[in-house]
């Protein structure tokens, strides 16, 4: 919202001392943020003035344009008093017009120097302005010229064009419509040097009458008043005068037509939407009902939209004319042959209003005000400001007739305890204090210690206790609030699961990861794109009501997605070589179940506070990584290594030693990952069941595809909640033996369907107590052991805390290693 100071001072007597710069940071402070102060002229340098054209000889030119050599008077401003020669090239004006004139010296916006300077065979000393020259506008037509009483030649034109005006831009919230009119930031104004104010809507106005132009109102929730009024006689060709159109510029808005931009700068003064008709073109009465769904209206910004039959719809005999409250309809449009107008100031349903325009994807200047809600008693006054201006500068004659229907909902009155701002906020407020901080802003209010306040109609946003509590600390001031750091309690740090999951950072960190974070958004892309079967339960996904995008709004159930898409993209700006790492929380939805709402006044009794965690979804925390490229470089040490799907478990693996758990790890079949190239992680729970934590390995060479990232990328997601569940708060060092280790070495022959980590892991259990470690160092397949047969050799390792081993021993528990295979998996030891 832009705000001239001048146009704020009409409405109130601020202390004659006060600067912009101040008046912006007391309104900063009562909520309305300041984006920018703007101060029109202020690049401008130099003597510009008001001169009065005496002479203009047109002179063609041999390029086929035609130039003017113009005397003009500009007073004593040039030192000598003599006319001042000046060559032109617009066209729209006459001998004794007052124009104005930039002197030799002056500097325009952009740094364009004025100099004395001979060009078409004349000395031109000065320029003749257009308005686009002095930045005042896009319009460089013709120079600007001025009324006729604007001043004197020689005069300063800083002050007849307003230059010298300062304009305040204001950030305003959603819930602040008031402040998105000069009436609003006005009332602030006057809140915050305590000083006197005149509302711009307070009028006295005609009575409505059965002479008005005729009005139904269908659909009176959508719209509760509607008033409507008339002009005839209007001149179409009736010029804006200069001190509207500047300020219309001033805000942000461009001068269109006398009729438009009246409806416009009335808006602004008040805040209140407004629109107007040909009523030449108006077919019957006006009907305000919901759009039959497929209707179809040509919209003032040329676009043929297709209703909703939730929209709001001003219609007359002809059909839609309008969509109410965000814009009106071509075939109603004032033109340059209207003559009679039709005004329409409207309440209509903020909710409403706001749909209407998002559904369409239509933004206008009355919609904005609209969809955060208008004050819905002063429509009245602004039709009747709106008639005033267009019959004193329009030459139009206010109809007799006054339409109104329907009345302003009443405002709901709010209780609230007169010490809860000084609870809330921690200030000293007196209970006097909260009630003329509430009587300031415009609310009624009755009571000493429990206070019965009625908000005014302007603020639609007032509708509970803390609402007027923030009012209350807003004008007290938010600098008064005590900075009161409270005291740590001795002996509280992080808690178990906060350093359990810094323990899993730190391993992964150490193991050459690098941890990322990623948006918790997807869209049903994505798991297409995993390869995710239709029935997949990681498709049920919790969707979003109002996403930050279209094409992500649900809340992901894995990390995959976005942990691939950050491996994309940093393998497209040249890092090959990557090790992630994500720890976050997937969203799980519990369907069917809804969360109540409730009041934000008091604490959820314990039934409802149980609701409110049926309906919460599940939420655990996950572990991915992923790895693409090589996993050891390559230099002068020797070749690298790249990055397979054993990196994948093996980094699950050291995650739950870092916790002290054990996990086994069996081949499985889950997408994304390779079929073949599967692992299934899993863990003992405390009742000795076997839990499934999550799947490692190769992602399928079209996930891989569908994601950009290269082949045979590995990954690994587990459910690091379940896994945190079982961890210990310390892990135990290793023991570390004194004694010497045994070394056996046994190839076993098996069919190739048994997994590696299946056999090693019977061979450890064969093996025993005195078994230190079994690790796979071979795999053969050849015509010598038959097809459809693999050798695998494993280095098996024992060795006992507190003696040598014996021969005998190790050779034992070998054998007993050998004969469990042999017995589960048909195992025979290869010689």
């Amino acid at each position: 919202m832009k705000a001239p100071v001048s146009w704020i001072k009409e409405y109130v007597d601020l202390p004659a001392d006060v600067t912009t710069d101040e008046l912006a940071h007391r309104l900063t402070a009562l909520g309305l943020k300041l984006e920018a102060i703007e101060r029109a002229g202020g690049d401008i340098t130099g003597p510009l003035v008001v001169g009065r054209v005496l002479t203009m000889e047109p002179e063609p030119q041999k390029n086929g344009k035609t130039i003017n050599w113009c005397t003009v008077d500009v007073g004593s401003a040039n030192g000598t008093g003599e006319p001042q020669g000046i060559v032109c090239g617009a066209h729209n004006f006459a001998p004794g017009d007052l124009v104005v004139v930039v002197l030799p010296g002056g500097v325009l916006p952009g740094g364009f120097e004025i100099s004395e300077r001979k060009t078409y065979g004349h000395v031109s000393a000065g320029m003749i302005c257009s308005a686009r020259e002095l930045g005042l506008g896009d319009d460089h037509a013709g120079i600007i010229v001025l009324p006729a009483g604007a001043g004197q030649p020689g005069d300063d034109a800083f002050d007849v064009l307003g230059l010298r005006e300062e304009v305040i831009e204001f950030e305003i919230n959603p819930d602040r419509a008031y402040a998105l009119s000069l009436r609003g930031v006005a009332r602030e104004a006057a809140l915050a040097y305590d000083a006197p104010y005149v509302d711009p809507a307070a009028r006295v106005t005609p009575e409505p009458n059965d002479q008005g132009y005729p009005v139904i109102i269908d659909d009176p929730t959508g719209c509760p008043v509607f008033v409507a009024r008339t002009v005839s006689g209007f001149d179409p060709s009736a010029p804006t005068p200069d001190w509207m159109a500047r300020r219309l510029q001033q805000a942000g808005m461009r001068p269109i037509s006398l009729g438009v931009d009246v409806t416009n700068y009335v808006m602004l003064e008040l805040g209140h939407p407004i629109h107007g008709y040909d009523a030449d073109r108006l077919a019957g009465p006006i009907r305000v009902r919901r759009a039959t769904e497929g209707e179809r209206l040509t919209t003032l910004d040329g676009a043929r939209r297709v209703l909703s039959a939730e929209d709001l719809v001003v219609t007359d005999d002809s059909g839609p004319i309008g969509l109410g409250g965000v814009m009106g309809g071509e075939t109603t449009e004032m033109s340059e042959a209207t003559t009679r107008i039709l005004v329409e100031v409207a309440s209509w349903d903020p909710v409403s209003m706001f749909r209407t325009g998002k559904r369409h994807k239509l933004t206008s200047e009355a919609g904005k005000r609209n969809e955060r809600g208008v004050d819905p008693t002063i429509p009245e006054a602004a039709a009747d400001r709106v008639v005033e201006l267009l019959v004193a500068h329009g030459g139009a004659t206010a109809d007799p007739g006054v339409t109104k229907v329907g009345e302003a909902p009443a405002t709901p009155a709010i209780q609230i305890a007169a010490d809860l701002p000084a609870r809330v906020t921690g200030m000293p407020i007196e209970p006097a204090t909260v009630i003329s901080c509430l009587e300031a802003i415009g609310c009624n209010v009755d009571g000493e210690e429990h206070l019965v306040v009625v908000p005014p109609p302007w603020r639609r946003d007032l509708t509970d206790p803390f609402d007027l509590v923030e009012e209350v600390a807003r004008i007290v001031g938010y600098d008064q609030v005590p900075s009161v750091v409270p005291v740590a309690p001795a002996g509280r740090g992080l808690t178990q699961g906060q350093l359990l999951r810094r323990r899993v950072g730190r391993t992964l960190a150490g193991d050459g990861f690098v941890e990322v974070l990623t948006f918790p958004f997807v869209g049903s892309e994505a798991f297409d794109a995993l390869g995710l079967d239709a029935g997949d339960p990681r498709r049920t996904a919790l969707r979003l009501a109002n996403p930050l995008s279209a094409e992500a709004p649900l809340m992901t159930t894995t990390l995959l997605p976005g942990l691939l898409e950050t491996v994309a993209r940093n393998l497209g700006r040249g890092t090959t070589d990557l090790a992630l790492f994500e720890i976050a929380t997937v969203t799980l939805p519990n369907v069917g179940v809804a969360a109540p709402i409730l009041p934000v006044d008091r604490r959820p009794t314990d039934g409802e506070w149980d609701d409110l965690q049926k309906a919460l979804p599940d939420q655990p925390l996950h572990l991915a990584l992923a790895l693409a490229g090589d996993r050891e470089l390559s230099g002068w040490w020797g070749p690298g290594r790249a990055a397979t799907w054993s990196d994948a478990v093996a980094g699950v693996r050291d995650v739950a030693a870092a916790l002290g758990v054990t996990v086994d790890v069996r081949a499985a079949h889950q997408a994304p990952w390779h079929p073949g190239r599967c692992a299934e992680i899993t863990v003992t729970d405390g009742m000795g069941a076997q839990r499934a934590l999550g799947y490692a390995g190769e992602l399928h060479p079209r996930v891989c595809k569908a994601f950009g990232v290269p082949a045979r990328t590995a990954v690994a997601e587990i459910d690091l909640s379940a896994l945190l569940d079982l961890a210990v708060e310390v892990v135990p060092a290793p023991s570390l033996s004194s004694y010497p280790v045994a070394k056996e070495d046994v190839a076993l022959v098996v069919d190739e369907s048994v997994p590696a980590e299946t056999l090693a892991r019977t061979l450890r259990e064969g093996a025993g107590e005195l078994c230190e470690s079994v690790r796979l160092f071979d795999v053969y397949t050849g015509e010598q052991i038959g097809a459809g047969r693999k050798s695998l050799a494993f280095a098996l390792r024992f060795r006992a805390p507190d003696r040598t081993l014996t021969e005998a021993e190790t050779a034992a528990a070998r054998n007993a290693a050998v004969a469990l295979a042999a017995e589960r998996h048909g195992a025979e030891q290869r010689t």
